[in-house]
């Protein structure tokens, strides 16, 4: 079962967009910084470990996770995004990673790489000046 962002856990805040957009984006606040507190939120203690663990820019050192969403000019549909980009977050750290089992190179490919290594070596000879 995938943990769930509840909206009211995620504040929003308007701001003015970036970028092209004539007279729009000089007059109307529809950019949305999206604030999602990791600790106080219900998630479960596992998840809000991995988040906090993520290198991620947006994620703040008092574990705040802001996000920007700004790619529509209706507000609503920026809240969406932002909403659902914060929930592909969270569902990537609520998937737990296999653990690494370290191998052994085998015995061939140990062979391989050092015929290739001595095969170099070879064609690298071959350029040094020749002394008579």
């Amino acid at each position: 079962m995938k943990p769930t962002i509840h909206p009211d856990e995620v504040a929003f805040s308007a701001i003015r967009a970036q970028g092209p957009g004539g007279q729009n984006v000089n007059k109307v606040s529809c950019a949305v910084h999206a604030r999602f507190d990791i600790a106080a939120s219900s998630l479960p203690e596992e998840v809000k470990a991995r988040l906090l663990a993520l290198r991620d820019a947006r994620v703040t050192q008092e574990g705040v996770l802001v996000i920007k969403a700004q790619q529509s000019r209706s507000l609503e549909q920026n809240k969406l995004d932002a909403l659902q980009r914060l929930q592909a977050l969270v569902d990537k750290a609520a998937e737990v990673q296999a653990e690494r089992r370290p191998t052994r190179p085998t015995r061939a490919s140990q062979r391989r790489r050092l015929d290739a290594k001595n095969r170099s070596g070879q064609i690298k000879a071959l350029r040094a000046k020749v002394s008579d």
